[in-house]
């Protein structure tokens, strides 16, 4: 019995291991590629979440809004905000986001429960730091951002086109509703 315990116990806690590291990973999706000379100063503020994959977190919001800005010790409050139009409630949710190579390079960890981290990508952005598209760890997560509630057609296009590239079904977008 203690042999079969000695076994059980750590094959147990590897598996388990490898499904939170391949669910939550900091990686990049393979051809994606973060945006060099990044101004991380320029990304700070608000931005309105345009489009999404659907997944838990983010279950039947409308009204979703990213605050990023600089913490004490050099790395980026986030704090993202949403309506549940089921519930009938807003949601707000704090956490810490962090550069993995320096600051000119847009790939970055992201923690809202501590110690798991996934991975936030900002993959394209116009050189006004108006509209952004942000890859997750995998190409289960993506997101289309703007710093209004509007997106123009052209961008759209880029981003739509950008995604499919690198292998997303951007048919699967959720187009966010910004009504309140």
């Amino acid at each position: 019995m203690k042999t079969l315990h000695k076994i059980a116990v750590p094959v147990t806690l590897g598996a388990l291991g490898l499904v939170i590291y391949h669910s939550f990973s900091t990686g990049i999706p393979k051809g994606a590629v973060a945006v060099k000379n990044f101004d991380a100063k320029k990304y700070l503020g608000r931005w309105y979440e345009v489009a999404r994959f659907d997944y838990r977190f983010e279950k039947n919001m409308d009204n979703v809004t990213a605050e990023y800005s600089e913490n004490t010790n050099g790395s980026i409050r986030v704090v993202n905000k949403g309506y549940d139009y089921i519930k009938k409630e807003w949601k707000e949710s704090a956490g810490e986001a962090g550069f993995i190579k320096d600051k000119t390079d847009a790939r970055l960890k992201v923690s809202f429960f501590k110690p798991i981290w996934a991975g936030y990508n900002v993959i394209d952005i116009d050189e006004d730091y108006q509209y952004a598209l942000v890859a997750g760890s995998s190409l289960k997560y993506l997101w289309i951002l703007s710093r209004t509630t509007n997106l123009p057609e052209s961008m759209r296009q880029r981003f739509i086109e950008k995604a499919k590239k690198i292998g997303y079904n951007t048919d699967d977008l959720i187009w966010v509703k910004h009504n309140q």
